[in-house]
């Protein structure tokens, strides 16, 4: 390992691509090797081919020069083919001198070889190719055999000197062919041992150091926390064998303390489940008592339990002196109460908490800044305090303090959790104060209604009574009996309008949801009609129904009555009809066979007189829309309708 991390880079990927590349070099210099010792061999081949043909063209010149003297072939065609072969020579001595290299066809580069080359042409040049053109040209035969005889002296000297060449050209193939066959037997070679030193490298670079990291995992599966692999190199898998022992060194920790850390979080999920199990019971007494009183007092005493406080006290902020005052208190002693009854904001720790809206946790052991002097909390024995704003809406409406009587500083956590309960019972306070408030507001709704309904009946027959009574008196007075029974007459008769209204006024505001549906609250207020009027009711409905909620029965209700009443008062009719439609919103139609009227002459004369005022604001007080169609002589239709 250490002799390849020598030679090669560090890094892994480096390395294998370095002995990738240094093999691929090698092989590719054998194998170019080899390709040129084959090209050298075929073009050698061709050159002995060539020289062999050669030597065929130097008998076939001889024979036909021969042929020539014989008479056997006449005089033209044998110049002519003798001409043809002296070319045919000639152009083979210059290629075998040239080479060709689209063949290919080249002697090998030796000296000797080439030598001899220039040897072939000079002879070729000086003696052979001049005796040939001088036979061609005697006519003399005695010249002509003369000259024959002497150029067969110099073809029998140029064919050895030509079989020189070739074998000169053959032993330089051998020898090539001997360097193939090493340099193929060297690429066999290389191709074993190079993939042997491959695996080897692989082995030391890849495979052994998976295998102890292998190994080093297998016994840390089974906590064996003590392993650790040796770092042999610096590349990878030596980083891997780095992080694997920063690995070992972290869990082996983290197993030493594990017991511990279980602990500690087994510790904090129990925290946790007490807390939350204290916010759910908070959040379910809030949500069961009703009174202010209750709640306050509900919620401290859980968290004087839960923190072990001796005391505590709820201050809300008044906001019609904004001071803060004491709602509740567990444990405190009557000098604290009667001093800090009511505290101004911004004055001591608890004022300052309302201002600024900031939980606090005091040591009152040390002494405090001069402005906050805590004077109470100290004189009492409190050794700490704590103090929470109680929220509602983004705004402090209060502030819940605990007291202790030895050093007790609440954490963080403790804080978080104190200041989640004064949120929740922030928001409880308000949603009393706002049913509260909403009852209120529905007691004088309802007040201003009677006063309405007292005001449109009551009221004018009593002053009708009034002015019957003084013309009473005004004809005994005159001692006229006639006049004063028709007055006493009509006194009888407004007393018992009055008393009517008295009982319908009694009905009308004691009404009673006490049906399953809206249709059997309409009949039975029909029922209760025509049986104290003897005017005939009728009751109808079209399309399909919903049930409106409780609170906008009872106003249609009360609509219903008022406009009932309206017609037993004024309308002077023999039927009622009442129409429900179903459908995208819910319509209610009264209507009467009465003697009807003018709507707006009426407003503009006696405005509510018959109660359309007090109809339209219970309609708008339920989003619904109120409707009222009459003529004279022709009866009166209210249309009540109720969005769906």
């Amino acid at each position: 390992m250490n002799f390849t991390s020598g030679l090669l880079p560090r890094k892994l990927g480096a390395k294998i691509n370095a002995i990738l590349v240094l093999y691929f070099l090698f092989a590719l210099s054998v194998i170019l090797l080899t390709l040129y010792e084959a090209r050298q061999l075929e073009g050698e081949a061709a050159a002995i081919n060539v020289a062999g043909s050669e030597r065929m063209h130097i008998y076939d010149l001889t024979f036909r020069l021969h042929r020539m003297l014989d008479g056997t072939q006449s005089r033209a065609a044998a110049i002519a083919d003798t001409r043809r072969l002296m070319g045919e020579i000639e152009q083979t001595l210059y290629r075998l001198e040239t080479g060709d290299p689209d063949r290919p066809l080249f002697l090998p580069r030796e000296r000797r070889i080439r030598d001899q080359m220039l040897i072939l042409k000079q002879e070729w040049q000086s003696a052979f190719k001049p005796r040939v053109d001088e036979l061609l040209t005697v006519s003399d035969d005695a010249e002509r055999r003369r000259l024959l005889a002497d150029f067969d002296g110099v073809a029998l000297r140029f064919i050895p000197k030509l079989n020189d060449l070739v074998l000169m050209v053959e032993q330089s193939n051998a020898r090539n062919t001997f360097l193939m066959f090493v340099f193929q037997n060297v690429l066999v070679g290389f191709a074993l041992l190079g993939t042997i030193l491959l695996i080897y490298l692989f082995k030391k670079l890849v495979i052994e150091p998976v295998e102890m990291l292998r190994a080093g995992i297998a016994r840390m599966t089974v906590s064996d926390f003590d392993v650790r692999l040796p770092v042999l190199s610096q590349d990878e898998f030596g980083e891997l064998a780095v992080g694997f022992n920063h690995m070992a060194d972290h869990l082996q920790g983290l197993y030493a303390t594990l017991e511990h850390r279980v602990a500690e979080k087994t510790r904090s999920v129990e925290e946790r489940n007490r807390e939350l199990a204290l916010l759910y019971d908070i959040a379910a007494y809030l949500g069961e008592h009703a009174t202010l009183d209750a709640v306050c007092n509900g919620v401290l005493l859980k968290l004087r339990q839960m923190l072990g406080a001796p005391s505590g006290v709820v201050r809300l902020v008044n906001p019609t002196t904004a001071m803060l005052e004491i709602t509740a208190n567990h444990n405190m002693p009557d000098t604290f109460l009667a001093a800090e009854a009511r505290l101004p904001m911004g004055t001591c720790r608890c004022g300052e908490v309302v201002v600024d809206g900031s939980s606090v946790a005091q040591d009152l052991t040390r002494s405090p800044p001069v402005a906050m002097p805590m004077k109470c909390c100290r004189q009492d024995g409190y050794a700490a305090m704590a103090a929470i704003p109680i929220r509602s809406k983004n705004h402090v409406i209060g502030v819940l303090n605990l007291f202790f009587r030895e050093q007790r500083m609440l954490s963080q956590h403790e804080i978080k959790l104190l200041e989640a309960i004064g949120q929740h019972l922030g928001v409880a306070i308000e949603n009393l104060r706002l049913v509260v408030r909403e009852k209120e507001m529905a007691v004088s709704e309802e007040r201003n209604l009677l006063a309405q309904e007292l005001h449109d009946s009551i009221a004018q027959s009593l002053a009708f009574l009034n002015i019957q009574a003084q013309m009473l008196q005004d004809s005994l007075r005159n001692g006229s009996a006639g006049a004063a029974d028709e007055e006493l007459a009509r006194m009888r008769e407004g007393i018992q309008e009055c008393y009517d209204d008295v009982r319908e006024l009694l009905v009308h505001f004691r009404i009673k949801v006490d049906h399953a549906n809206l249709e059997d609250a309409i009949r039975s207020v029909l029922e209760k009609f025509e049986g104290q009027t003897d005017i005939r009711t009728s009751f109808g409905i079209q399309g399909e129904t919903q049930a409106p909620p409780a609170t906008s029965l009872i106003q249609i209700l009360h609509i219903l009555q008022e406009a009932l009443s309206n017609v037993r008062k004024h309308a002077r009719a023999k039927a009622v009809a009442v129409e429900m439609h179903g459908g995208r919103e819910l319509t209610i139609a009264v209507r009467d066979d009465g003697r009807g009227f003018e709507p707006q002459s009426v407003v503009e004369q006696c405005g509510a007189c018959v109660g359309l005022d007090i109809m339209r604001e219970r309609a708008h007080r339920i989003g619904a829309r109120l409707e009222v169609a009459s003529a004279p002589g022709h009866g009166t239709c209210v249309t009540l309708a109720l969005p769906g």
